[in-house]
């Protein structure tokens, strides 16, 4: 995996996302931080139901339960934004001597399938929490309905799967680039 050098811009720069991209940038890094919030909430909480089990016999009801449920809901919004920022995890052993033009294509084909595997995710958690819905199941505790954490999930899902569709987008635009009749044998 390549680390990024501390004060050198990304290996590709957000600033040359376009309008569309810089919009999807910021639904998602706005998504990731509501995420962010929801996950500190749930460590205050388990704070609290930690030091009232011990010292007044009084956890927080249902503490085990709001944890399962909003940790699914706050982890789903993490991933567009990471993908979006080059985040995921890449080992670049066989591409560190291919040309710019090929890792971008490479680069291309991995942002589909990210794609796809977002919306394949979404559909599915859609439709299963619709099942779950009509099924009628509730939290053991708290009886809340068991769907809401999983629709709750749903919109970080079609994030992902638009961030992997832009990705595959820019990356195939910069493989085009890097490959062009400018730069041809520029390249190893």
């Amino acid at each position: 995996m390549q680390e990024p050098i501390p004060g050198e811009p990304p290996s590709h720069a957000l600033s040359t996302f376009g309008p569309m991209g810089q919009r999807l940038l910021a639904v998602c890094k706005t998504a990731s931080v509501c995420g962010g919030i929801v996950f500190v909430g749930l460590v205050l909480m388990s704070i609290v139901s930690i030091v009232g089990r011990k010292l007044w016999s009084a956890p927080v009801p249902g503490d085990v339960e709001l944890l399962q449920v909003c940790s699914a809901v706050a982890a789903s919004t993490f991933f567009a934004y990471c993908h979006l920022n080059g985040g995921d995890v890449k080992v670049d052993f066989f591409t560190a001597t291919m040309s710019a033009a090929k890792v971008h294509a490479l680069d291309a084909l991995g942002s589909t399938l990210v794609g796809l595997v977002g919306a394949l995710l979404a559909w599915r958690t859609l439709v299963g929490a619709l099942t779950v819905r009509e099924a009628g199941e509730m939290t053991m505790i708290l009886d809340l309905p068991l769907w809401w954490g999983q629709i709750a999930m749903v919109p970080g899902f079609v994030l992902l799967a638009l961030a992997g569709g832009y990705m595959a987008v820019w990356h195939a635009g910069q493989s085009l680039r890097a490959g062009g009749p400018s730069t041809q044998g520029a390249q190893p």
